[in-house]
């Protein structure tokens, strides 16, 4: 019985505490001896069992716990009270309570009750709605290791524990590259071969590309993961020089996770520290959708960032249950089209009306979504996901992007065609590849490098998978190059090589003229994967370490464009290879003889574009330009100096369309000639035969006068003046038609002056002469303005 009453005894006891303690406040007699008792009976272990509530738990949780702890302990009391309270007079007898307490047990008393009763009024209306709770903010609970601190409509989050780097797999996270650093946040990680739950992580690391190392040993880094920006996969982290962004992404599905409503996450990289911009909003512009709407997270689409024009890019994706709040699950996902644009804070971009005039973006940036830009709207440019985008300079005022691979769950993005953005006019195109090209695919990863004299950009497109059938997926380990300008697919022989396993959902990256592959999801079969990889984007080969070099500037860019801001980054010291050389021309500098693309673009950048080139230096001080001659057929007539053979052919050509065009314009006049010499005839046949109201269209009358000259010119009523049937002069021609003109009547014809060529031709009309294409040909001047008087 004591035991089972003990709960009952502290009840009481906390009863008569608080009653005593009110008697010894009015009569001001409590004593710091007595205190300390009383402190020390309420601090006994019994009482604390009501408080040991889990601080870094779920809020609902906790709340949902106290209450039934309570509900319990009342039941409780009901029961044993009958029962304990004999005992407890029996006690009373032999252990009275002091009869003097002072105020502090009574405010311990109500901080415990406090603690305990706040959180149930957590939702309460008497303390404001939840989405701005007096208390703290509902998207999750506070953790004792966070610190949360107000900075306008920004939160920034202090750091928490490192990343854990030795894991089994790594997949689908968002990556970017950074003055020789690859970030890598989120995504998917296993701890354990087979592991299908809790995959979901906000894991932050980063690799040192500054220094060599081997792909056994890489130089990577675990990065305090942040508690502020969620723990998604397959969204995208944009950069610029000296921030990350992160957009989009795909919430857990097991455990399934509720997606919060969406926030732009900037990690300033050298302050280390994650800045959340809430509510964004989309503004108005070129091909754009309406503006000051909410920016909605997608999941899986393509991104890319160019931190040379400060902007960032989504393409495609999708909605559902696990990329948008309220989304049921029972809701189809749906797929995108449109291309979401991010402006980086302190840069223009005249695409927007909000930057209009050379406006700057402010603190949060500026977006705008690219719906209705050109073929984009249209039935022949699907909705997508899981494809790759990838950023060329040149050719449009401000480059373009290039969509590769993805698709829906149902079919397939072309790999024969490719959809070319125009980012100056914020138009999409298509174009026309040529050669064999790789098999359909989503999720491979891509990446671009330019020849020295940027006669040429290189993309090399890397794994995938093939989703369809469902349940069948395949990955994919071959490697892909797609030359520009001329659209040449070029399948890369790994043969006999120590290449990864076939892999989907890696992050790629170039610096050094080095692809560094980091993750990806390997299939079922393979237990663990080291998962950092390096390929040589010159010699084509897999290769055991990554070789920092020496000398390149922060955006790694060949030495011959290191002047020019546009200039693309990763490639310092790479070289066209030699398999790509062969197909394109030139060399390993550049001077590619194919600088158009093989399927002619018809209209956009390719159209009306060219690549941006640039004079290489060779190692003993001798300046080469590059350069290369417009050609389909891949042959090449020198590269060094003037093409003396291009020349003459243009010049031939020209000469021979201007003479078509000669040619063309004299048969045109001919004809005309022609038609108004066989109406004469007719006219002046009816005339002849009596035919009242009979005028001409082409003789002037006597009585125009000056009308005359200036090309007005009719022939009245002439039947009075003509002689009857006996007048006129007959004849045949060898096809059965009368072709003799009779003579006019003296007197009918005027003085015409002001240009000798007319009259004369009119004079061979008068004497019955036929034009013919030789005098036209001879004389064209002189046949236009004949027939610029009727």
């Amino acid at each position: 019985m004591g035991e089972e009453c003990e709960g009952y005894f502290d009840h009481v006891l906390t009863n008569n505490i608080v009653a005593h303690s009110e008697r010894a406040q009015s009569n001001n007699s409590t004593t710091v001896e007595e205190n300390a008792e009383n402190m020390a009976a309420l601090q006994q272990p019994r009482i604390s069992k009501f408080v040991e509530i889990d601080v870094d738990g779920d809020n609902n949780a906790n709340q949902e716990g106290v209450a039934a702890l309570l509900h319990h302990h009342a039941l409780e009391s009901r029961s044993r009270s009958s029962s304990c309270q004999s005992e407890l007079d029996g006690r009373s007898d032999s252990n009275q309570i002091a009869p003097v307490f002072s105020l502090h047990p009574r405010l311990y008393l109500l901080a415990l009750l406090v603690f305990i009763g706040l959180p149930l009024l957590y939702d309460s209306p008497w303390l404001g709605m939840p989405e701005s709770s007096a208390i703290g903010a509902v998207a999750g609970p506070i953790r004792s290791s966070d610190f949360l601190m107000d900075h306008g409509a920004e939160h920034i989050r202090q750091k928490r524990a490192d990343t854990v780097t030795d894991v089994c797999n790594r997949w689908s996270g968002q990556s970017a590259l950074v003055n020789g650093t690859i970030y890598l946040y989120g995504g998917h990680a296993t701890q354990e071969p087979g592991q299908k739950s809790g995959t979901w992580t906000n894991d932050f690391l980063s690799i040192d590309l500054t220094k060599s190392w081997k792909i056994a040993d890489p130089s990577v880094k675990g990065l305090p993961q942040p508690s502020g920006p969620p723990a998604v996969a397959n969204g995208y982290l944009w950069n610029s020089y000296d921030s990350l962004y992160l957009y989009g992404g795909i919430f857990s599905d097991s455990p399934p996770a509720k997606p919060e409503p969406y926030s732009l996450w900037e990690y300033q990289i050298k302050a280390a520290k994650w800045v959340e911009h809430s509510n964004p909003k989309t503004s108005s512009g070129n091909n754009s959708g309406p503006g000051n709407q909410p920016v909605l997270q997608a999941g899986e689409g393509a991104g890319i960032s160019i931190p040379e024009l400060g902007r960032g890019y989504y393409f495609g994706g999708h909605y559902d249950a696990f990329t948008t709040p309220g989304w049921s699950v029972q809701t189809n996902r749906i797929y995108l089209k449109g291309l979401l644009e991010f402006t980086f804070p302190g840069h223009n971009n005249d695409g927007v009306e909000a930057l209009a005039g050379g406006e700057n973006a402010g603190s949060d940036g500026v977006w705008r979504n690219v719906t209705r830009g050109g073929i984009q709207d249209s039935a022949r440019f699907p909705d997508r996901a899981d494809g790759s985008l990838v950023y060329v300079p040149g050719y449009g005022d401000q480059g373009m992007l290039l969509s590769i691979g993805g698709g829906t769950a149902e079919s397939f993005s072309q790999m024969n065609v490719i959809d070319v953005y125009d980012i100056a006019t914020s138009t999409w195109y298509k174009q026309a590849t040529d050669g064999e090209y790789p098999k359909f695919r989503v999720n491979p990863c891509a990446v671009a490098a330019s020849a020295p004299d940027g006669s040429s950009t290189n993309i090399y497109v890397y794994g995938g998978q093939n989703l369809i059938p469902y349940g069948q997926q395949i990955q994919y380990d071959d490697m892909w190059i797609l030359s520009i300008p001329s659209f040449k697919w070029i399948q890369v022989d790994t043969t006999g090589q120590s290449a990864p396993p076939a892999r989907v959902g890696a992050s790629c990256s170039i610096w050094d003229g080095q692809i560094v592959v980091v993750g990806g999801y390997t299939g079922p079969d393979l237990s663990c994967d080291s998962g950092f990889y390096v390929f040589s984007a010159t010699e084509l080969k897999w290769q055991n370490d990554f070789t920092a070099l020496n000398g390149g500037n922060t955006q790694n860019q060949q030495v011959s464009q290191q002047k020019d801001l546009i200039g693309l980054g990763g490639s310092y010291g790479y070289e066209v290879p030699g398999a790509v050389q062969s197909v394109i021309g030139g060399d390993a500098k550049g001077g590619a003889t194919i600088t158009a693309p093989v399927q002619a673009a018809t209209q956009g950048p390719l159209a009306t574009g060219k690549p941006i080139t640039y004079t290489v230096t060779n190692s003993n001080g001798a300046t080469i330009t590059q350069t290369g001659t417009v050609s389909a057929s891949g042959s090449s007539n020198g590269r060094d100096g003037p093409n003396v053979g291009a020349i003459v052919a243009g010049v031939v050509a020209g000469f021979f369309a201007v003479l078509a065009a000669y040619l063309g314009f004299c048969a045109y006049v001919y004809r005309r000639q022609l038609a108004l010499y066989k109406n004469h005839v007719a006219m002046s046949q009816r005339a002849a035969a009596g035919a009242p109201n009979e005028k001409s269209s082409f003789l002037p009358s006597s009585t125009e006068g000056s009308s005359a000259r200036n090309g007005r010119s009719s022939l009245t009523d002439q039947s009075s003046g003509v002689g009857g049937a006996s007048s006129r002069h007959t004849g045949t021609s060898g096809n059965g038609r009368d072709t003799s003109v009779p003579p006019l009547p003296t007197g009918i014809w005027p003085q015409v002056g002001g240009n000798s060529t007319a009259n004369s031709s009119n004079e061979d009309l008068i004497l019955g002469q036929e034009p013919s294409f030789v005098g036209v040909l001879l004389n064209p001047r002189r046949s236009l303005r004949v027939i610029n008087r009727d």
